[in-house]
Formats: structure tokens, C-alpha cells, sequence
């Protein structure tokens, strides 16, 4: 096994961000190039997912969390000419969701 300060470094090794947030959608962790992407920066860290989106985001944020809960592991929630962005499951070893992340990658053909 690695400590998890090697497993932090890995995870800033990656170019695209990456944010780690909790069942209660609270921000938990966020890798080199999260805290660079995002305007606050580590100041989003400990505070809720859903402060930091609209009304129409919010709402879409609940119902695949709530999709999470019955199953889902992944779904892209945004496809655009810059990036495309989606929403993954992290489950502990008995299939539990215990939080979810986003990860970035370049938009398709790039």
C-alpha cells in the first residue's frame, strides 16, 4: 500500500482538476490543478459543492447523486468545445458511495 502523501502527489501530477466532495457535498480534497482552476482556490475546501453553482446545476447535482445511490458510477455533465466534465462515484470497499469527484479531460478529437 502507499501513504496518502504519496497518493496526493499522484493525483497533482494530473494536469486536469480534480475535486473530491463528501455525501453531504461538501469539498474534501482537490488536486494541484483544482485548486489552480478554480477562482477560491483552497478557500473551497471544506465548503458545500452546491454554493459554487446555479439553481439548474444544483438541481442536476442531486438527482445523479441520487442515481449514485442506486448504482450509477459515472455520467458526463458537461461536453463543450473547451472540456468535457464528469461526475464519478467513489465507493468505500462494501459498494458504499462515500462522496463523488469531477475530472476534466480535453473535448473529444483533441
Amino acid at each position: 500500500m502507499i501513504d496518502d502523501r504519496t497518493k496526493s502527489l499522484i493525483l497533482d501530477s494530473l494536469k486536469n482538476p480534480v475535486a473530491f466532495t463528501d455525501t453531504n457535498h461538501i469539498i474534501r480534497y482537490m488536486n494541484k490543478a483544482a485548486i489552480e482552476h478554480y477562482d477560491e482556490g483552497e478557500n473551497l475546501l471544506g465548503r458545500s459543492l452546491l454554493d459554487c453553482h446555479n439553481e439548474a446545476s444544483q438541481k442536476m447535482i442531486h438527482e445523479i447523486y441520487t442515481e449514485m445511490q442506486q448504482g450509477l458510477e459515472e455520467r458526463l455533465i458537461t461536453d463543450s468545445e473547451k472540456y468535457r466534465i464528469y461526475m464519478l462515484a467513489v465507493r468505500d470497499e462494501n459498494g458504499q458511495l462515500i462522496g463523488y469527484y469531477e475530472r476534466y479531460e480535453p473535448p473529444r478529437g483533441k
